[in-house]
């Protein structure tokens, strides 16, 4: 592994959907979660960060050391029983654990990279401040939630065929949306990276897995998903050499006609604002 990264990041990630739930609310009857006050559309930071364990996972098959920590239908406890073994003769407690957090940092990519509460009673590891932090992401504009009837020619049961007297079909429901602009914004901490040991290679597979995640986390619920922009703001220093939210705001996002509904991420203009940059700081557009 290369060493930990010497620089502070931010990013802004555009990502779209067209006739699909990008992110459905388990209170809300799975429907697509929204802004009631706004209208806008939100995701949350756990919906993509399991997207980018599962790019993880797929590129890298669960190898060290980029094993997968919260894995799909994975007992966490068991994940953490390997890094008490590898410390099992360590007497002092808090030593133990705090070995225990190291191995699982150096053994597990999203550990080190976003972080994991691993202090629970067994085979307690402690708490793990990661590097990458991600917000919820919002729609540029307010998006319109839709349900379509949905027929399956098929019955579960004898019973039910029996009740519909050989129809045998089931109606259902799905709730999508048109089409929605999503905006994420991402944070990286070089103090946070020195002390899980987050790598510049670990940084470069996490820009892909931002670039390609939707590729491989196609359903038929999400519809079409995909990453439309990514501009990442290169600090010269750990510490970084201006504010978070003023390179942020650097990017624009408006729609060509305001009139017409957008349906697509041509109908809308992306504007990076580059005059006047701060010293020291380095703009990429990875896409």
């Amino acid at each position: 592994m290369s060493d930990p990264i010497q620089n502070r990041y931010e990013f802004v990630l555009l990502f779209d959907v067209k006739n699909g739930n990008p992110n459905g609310d388990p209170d809300g009857g799975n429907l697509p979660r929204i802004d009631p006050e706004t209208g806008h559309g939100i995701t949350t930071d756990v919906c993509l960060k399991r997207k980018v364990r599962n790019f993880v996972e797929l590129t890298h098959e669960d190898q060290t050391p980029f094993c997968i920590y919260v894995k799909e239908k994975g007992i966490l406890s068991e994940r953490r029983q390997p890094a008490y073994e590898a410390v099992a003769e360590v007497k002092d407690k808090s030593e133990k654990i705090s070995q225990a957090r190291a191995w699982m940092c150096k053994n597990f990519f999203d550990v080190r990279t976003f972080g994991a509460v691993m202090s629970t009673k067994e085979n307690n590891c402690g708490q793990v401040r990661g590097p990458v932090q991600l917000a919820f992401s919002q729609s540029v504009d307010p998006v319109v939630p839709l349900e379509a009837s949905i027929t399956r020619m098929a019955v579960e049961t004898p019973k039910e065929a029996e009740s519909q007297g050989g129809d045998n079909r089931t109606m259902g429901r799905k709730a999508y949306l048109p089409y929605g602009l999503y905006r994420l914004h991402g944070f990286i901490s070089a103090p946070l990276a020195r002390q899980t040991g987050f790598t510049e290679e670990d940084l470069e597979l996490f820009w892909k897995a931002l670039e390609q995640m939707f590729d491989h986390d196609r359903s038929a619920s999400r519809g079409e998903m995909a990453t439309q922009k990514l501009v990442v703001f290169k600090h010269e220093t750990a510490l970084g050499n201006a504010p978070a939210s003023k390179l942020i705001s650097r990017i624009h996002v408006e729609r060509k006609d305001a009139n017409i509904p957008p349906r697509s991420f041509g109908d809308y203009i992306v504007m990076i604002d580059t005059s006047e940059l701060p010293e020291g700081i380095e703009v990429i557009e990875r896409i």
